[in-house]
């Protein structure tokens, strides 16, 4: 994982007003909500015997541990040892690691690293996602590092063999550019246009056609968990690929839509189009989970082709960010 990025780790409705106690980024973390209903996030280890906070229960500002009732507030620190008595000043070394938190759009997210900046600018987001769209969401586990699973969506060339008798249908095997095209250092699109082999070669970047990101088919793609298809301006399909450890990860998928605008049809459409996209995206993981190594990068032994661009533009970020974060 990129050290030093805010990561979506859950959705807003999976923290209420209990802990819970997830793995995220290889670590075992705990989420709880304070008084006003703000997320904290903590490792899930006691300071003083190694328990689960996630076992423990809020208190007002704080998590307690349930093994000897130390309490903590959002930033680690113990702030009561109970058997010391309630005004005996806590020790400096009675700390755990914390992670800043942001909630916006129904997600949680963590800024994952040491040392966070005292002005730490809030996560992106897809500005073209507003309120004026619904959504159904559902989770599915994946065992694959989250960086395959993300290749895996900018991919072009597997549509027609993967999912041959869903969104695939029609044999269109030739993969024209593909045209990617940077917003800046963290978020990139890609158009993606798929042709029948007609005996002509794809096309290069410069013979492809002029392209509106308005109006326009693409892919977007915010560093460093963060996916959208962009279908057109009334439907999309979101995806937030969350690492659990190096083995495994979990898709937040959501399908927003607009076109339908009756509450009952809209709320209608929208769940029915989760089986859907669960069978799609079941058939990208039916593949993907074989991929070895399991974790992606720059030099793996692939041999790889024009149509891997948008692949090779991840990798290349992703390696410039990693180094960053570690200097």
């Amino acid at each position: 994982m990129i050290p030093k990025q805010w990561y979506i780790v859950m959705d807003s409705t999976q923290v209420r007003d209990k802990p819970v106690g997830v793995v995220r980024m290889g670590e075992k973390l705990v989420f709880w909500r304070d008084s006003k209903g703000k997320v904290s996030c903590l490792l899930d280890k006691c300071a003083h015997r190694g328990v689960q906070l996630s076992k423990g229960k809020v208190i007002g500002d704080h998590i307690q541990c349930p093994f000897h009732g130390l309490e903590y507030e959002s930033s680690g620190r113990v702030t009561v040892i109970p058997a010391n008595g309630k005004d005996t000043p806590v020790p400096d070394r009675f700390q755990v690691l914390s992670y800043p938190t942001y909630e916006a759009h129904s997600f949680i997210w963590i800024w994952w690293g040491e040392n966070p900046p005292e002005k730490l600018q809030p996560p992106r987001f897809f500005t073209d996602i507003d309120d004026s769209l619904s959504y159904s969401r559902t989770y599915d586990h994946w065992n694959a590092h989250y960086s395959r699973v993300i290749e895996n969506q900018l991919d072009a060339a597997h549509l027609p063999f993967v999912h041959y008798n869903t969104i695939g249908r029609g044999n269109r095997t030739i993969v024209d550019g593909p045209l990617l095209q940077w917003l800046d250092g963290d978020m990139f699109y890609v158009f993606v246009h798929n042709r029948v082999d007609d005996g002509t070669p794809p096309l290069k970047l410069e013979q492809m056609p002029t392209l509106d990101p308005v109006k326009d088919f693409k892919l977007e793609f915010i560093f460093p968990n963060l996916w959208q298809n962009y279908i057109g301006e009334k439907v999309r399909v979101m995806v937030a690929f969350v690492p659990v450890d190096q083995e495994n990860t979990i898709l937040y998928l959501r399908f927003y839509q607009k076109f339908m605008r009756v509450p009952v049809l809209r709320k209608l459409i929208t769940r029915l189009s989760t089986p859907l996209n669960l069978i799609i995206t079941h058939q990208d993981r039916r593949v993907v989970v074989t991929q070895q190594p399991k974790a992606s990068a720059l030099q793996i032994g692939e041999q790889l082709f024009q149509a891997d661009r948008p692949i090779i533009e991840y990798r290349r970020r992703r390696q410039e960010l990693m180094e960053k974060a570690h200097q």
